[in-house]
């Protein structure tokens, strides 16, 4: 007879590993399933061409919980982040840019350029959001709390929320109210009057999200994406050394130090369900594994209407998981180049190069690569971010080579032609992104030996992410806290009894933050159902 575990987890991603290590460090037998050839889901660093290694999906680290770090002794783990200190807007023309950098006089200085007002209020807009930061911080690390619930455990999680409400002050409520229901946009035109810096703040409010900069509910995901946070140091964001993947190795080694087994070629099929409860899984080759729980590292839409599957759900639960939002709006481009892409010689020094790079020259600009998305078509003109991670991690690439990836916005899953039409459009999307970056990189053609092209559609069938949605499902307002994935499961449980949840289409959501997988399995052990 095959043994019979604790837990199964369904996905070797970053969150399915962490909930791994934290149920086998409490001495539970834990099974981890990954259905491709390599650990990491999204988070995976990838050989894809002959001595060039990619980040192939997420390609930076900002939101990982530094407890996590401490708690799973991920450092003896090899997990090692080599943080930003630069973030870079080059303009049209042969402008110097603007590169904003973590000593913020620098930074000051450099805004100075295109707006004195704004350059004066630059280091009080940088408090303001960091005390915003400190509030999601303690949402982010705790379970969200039921609203409709009576029960005092949910009601004393509802009065410590309260508290840190209270403790704002009233100032800063009514500036925590506008970040909820404001665009990015709008949120920016309170601070700043330079359209050039608004640019490149902006777009962090759309990352993951089908709007535009002008819609409201942004302002929220600028806050999503402004708390990064490293070593407990706000507003860091930071290269994993050896790509991405090196966060979810980590993780993986942590879990299995504790004794956790990890399996990968192991595509689960379905979860089996006997009676209104979760017995075990089984495995795409037939294969049945018992086990007391089962932990879903996949999306909503695959959990809900793939491993447990219509049938076994209440209509209305199954009509919620069909409302709830993927809609996937980004590629990603990866190139293998022979050499440097200087995105502005004029300064010398490649120092400004050693973060991220943002191609929005204005606002006007990224809501015109809305527009086309708005009709189902890629933008020919897209927001891109983009890093050049092997000036900082030699190790990327071969000698006097480097790696660069970009990540694009907007490429809408469903397009017109319809979203299978995708792979005929794989590589006219490429030349768009290369295109662009001609405009402030003449030379990019010459320098391009490979070229990796990502569109939404190979994000879902290469991954696992339904529509290509990079955060399993949209960081709107009505999709988080109680309401993620949907109002009644929002604590990491699902209606099938010992059936559990722990990727980013639960609370708090996504990016490499490892929250997830966290909280789902302290929430496990918390009510000890193994």
């Amino acid at each position: 007879m095959s043994k019979k575990y604790d837990a199964i987890v369904i996905g070797g991603g970053h969150n399915g590993l962490i909930n791994a290590a934290y149920l086998a460090k409490a001495d539970r037998s834990v099974l981890v399933l990954e259905k491709r050839h390599i650990l990491g889901g999204a988070a995976v660093s990838e050989e894809v061409f002959p001595g060039f290694t990619f980040s192939v999906a997420s390609y930076v680290v900002s939101l990982f919980r530094p407890h996590i770090v401490r708690e799973l002794n991920l450092a003896q783990h090899g997990y090692d982040i080599i943080p930003m200190d630069a973030s870079f807007q080059p303009l049209p023309g042969g402008d110097l840019g603007l590169c904003r950098w973590g000593d913020s006089a620098l930074s000051r200085r450099e805004i100075t350029r295109f707006s004195k007002k704004d350059s004066e209020v630059y280091g009080e807009f940088s408090k303001v959001m960091t005390h915003m930061a400190k509030l999601a911080k303690e949402v982010i690390d705790h379970p969200a709390p039921d609203v409709a619930s009576i029960n005092p455990k949910e009601l004393s999680a509802l009065l410590r929320m309260g508290k840190v409400f209270k403790n704002l002050g009233p100032e800063l409520l009514q500036m925590n109210t506008k970040l909820l229901t404001m665009s990015s946009v709008d949120f920016l035109d309170l601070w700043f009057e330079s359209e050039v810096l608004k640019g490149p703040m902006a777009v962090s409010g759309i990352i993951g999200t089908y709007l535009g900069v002008r819609s409201p509910g942004t302002a929220y995901v600028l806050l999503h994406h402004y708390m990064g946070e490293l070593d407990g140091a706000f507003r860091s964001w930071g290269f994993s050394k050896g790509g991405t993947g090196g966060v979810s190795q980590a993780c993986a080694s942590a879990a299995r130090s504790f004794g956790a087994e990890i399996r990968t070629n192991a595509g689960v099929a379905q979860v089996k369900i006997k009676n209104g409860r979760a017995t075990g899984v089984v495995l795409e080759n037939g294969d049945e594994i018992d086990a007391k729980i089962v932990v879903s590292n996949l999306d909503p839409n695959r959990t809900y209407l793939k491993m447990i599957g219509e049938d076994n759900l209440p209509d209305e639960v199954t009509a919620e998981i069909k409302r709830f939002k993927l809609r996937g709006s980004s590629g990603k481009v990866n190139f293998a180049l022979s050499g440097v892409p200087n995105f502005c010689k004029q300064r010398g020094s490649l120092d400004f190069m050693k973060g991220d790079i943002a191609i929005v020259p204005n606002v006007d600009y990224v809501e015109r690569a809305y527009d086309q998305a708005k009709y189902g078509e890629f933008s020919e003109r897209p927001y891109i971010n983009i890093v050049v991670p092997s000036l900082t991690d030699p190790t990327l690439a071969p000698p006097g080579k480097h790696v660069m990836s970009c990540f694009v916005q907007y490429a809408p899953y469903k397009i017109k032609e319809g979203a299978d039409h995708w792979p005929q459009l794989r590589e006219k999307f490429g030349d768009a992104v290369q295109e662009t970056i001609k405009e402030y990189v003449p030379d990019i053609d010459s320098l391009v030996e490979h070229r990796q092209v990502l569109t939404p559609w190979d994000l879902q069938e290469t991954f696992g992410l339904t529509e290509g949605n990079i955060f399993q499902g949209e960081l709107t307002l009505e999709q988080l806290l109680f309401q993620r994935p949907i109002a009644g499961y929002a604590k990491y449980k699902t209606p099938i009894e010992n059936l559990w949840m722990s990727g980013s289409g639960t609370h708090p959501g996504g990016g490499i933050m490892g929250s997830g997988g966290e909280l789902s399995a302290k929430s496990i052990l918390k009510e000890r159902v193994i």
